[in-house]
């Protein structure tokens, strides 16, 4: 049964779910997407819900379609949200690649599986290099979010469309299997809580009063293509700035770091817990942007530990910015789970173990 908490509404939901409904709450006008597991659960909820409700959901005929529907939709100003998995976010980069340098707004939800290849349902983090480097052609960046609990897949929806109007620039919000399947007690947010943006540059039609908005990202003229290349990357500077998330935990006199973004996050967290527990100073530094990625935060770290551990659940792509941020001030080591297995606090505290064990060696000149 639901309960009330200071006007915001308590589930109990799973993530997939939470982060639907918060759509809906968050006034999104129009859904298109395309069924694939582990994420169907997004588009089934808003075919159910959206009737009696408010806006638009139609299942496409693919994910291609989809994006572009997408990118259609946005063009005339509409709040628009795309989902998908992994093999169904790869069809959708050239359209995404379009929204980008057409500056337009948008949420794309990955809720990714393991692979490559069509893999397995199973949660992975393989799909960091594609959110975050680009994953179509040419030079742009999504933003890209990546919630660790149902609570952030429900808030991170508004988070979403409130960046992405702001810079219009789309969204990514990157999840997994595990965390769009779970049930967690989640509170939602108000209903119709997210004001509505001008968007003066929507093709909505043309008044006498101004000249015809054309939103494409195709210009023929290569001066006018390098001019356009560089307002994007100012645009991604000042997303450096000012937009940079993430969260620390127990590293003021951390020795050894841990980092992990989204499901390993929460796994590192537990296994700082069971470190702390066996005096061993480990700390967790855990980007909740992936792009922009908090380099400052991990360079000043970088200086104060004695050996950082990465653990994600891919063959090791978030380590590649870890270490460029630390920049050789202390080694970098890894700890990755591919195909969809997911590792446990037990496996990390043990690697953990290993290096306290290995530090104490070097220091005490064993």
């Amino acid at each position: 049964m639901a309960q009330k908490k200071l006007g915001r509404e308590i589930k109990l939901m799973k993530g997939n779910e939470a982060l639907a409904e918060s759509a809906i709450r968050a006034g999104m006008h129009a859904y298109f997407g395309y069924p694939i597991t582990p994420q169907s659960e997004i588009l089934e909820y808003l075919t159910e819900q959206i009737p009696s409700r408010h806006g638009l959901v139609l299942q496409a005929e693919s994910e291609v379609a989809a994006i572009n529907m997408i990118y259609g939709a946005a063009g005339a100003g509409a709040r628009v949200m795309t989902s998908s998995s992994s093999p169904g976010i790869s069809l959708m980069q050239e359209g995404l690649s379009y929204i980008a340098a057409a500056e337009l707004p948008c949420v794309v939800v990955n809720v990714s599986r393991g692979g490559p290849g069509l893999g397995t349902i199973q949660p992975s983090q393989g799909d960091y290099f594609q959110a975050t480097k680009g994953g179509g052609h040419g030079d742009y960046h999504l933003i890209v979010l990546a919630p660790a609990s149902v609570q952030e897949m429900s808030d991170f929806i508004f988070d979403g469309f409130r960046l992405a109007e702001k810079y219009r620039n789309p969204v990514m919000i990157l999840s997994d299997g595990a965390l769009g399947q779970m049930m967690e007690k989640v509170e939602l947010q108000e209903e119709w809580s997210l004001p509505y943006t001008e968007n003066p540059w929507a093709t909505t039609g043309k008044p006498a009063s101004r000249e015809r908005n054309i939103i494409t990202s195709l210009h023929i003229e290569v001066e006018l293509m390098q001019e356009i290349n560089h307002r994007l990357l100012a645009k991604y500077e000042q997303m450096k700035e000012v937009e940079v998330r993430f969260e620390e935990y127990m590293t003021n006199d951390a020795e050894i770091l841990l980092s992990g973004f989204g499901l390993c996050a929460r796994i590192c967290q537990k296994a700082v817990d069971l470190a702390r527990a066996k005096g061993i100073k480990a700390g967790l530094l855990r980007p909740i942007t992936l792009f922009p990625f908090p380099k400052k935060q991990f360079a000043q770290l970088g200086k104060q530990v004695k050996v950082i551990l990465d653990v994600e659940m891919n063959a090791g792509q978030m380590i590649e910015d870890v270490r460029l941020a630390v920049n050789g001030t202390c080694p970098v080591e890894f700890l990755g789970r591919m195909g969809g297995v997911i590792p446990s606090p037990e496996e990390v505290l043990a690697k953990v173990e290993a290096m306290a064990e290995s530090l104490f060696t070097v220091e005490s000149g064993g």
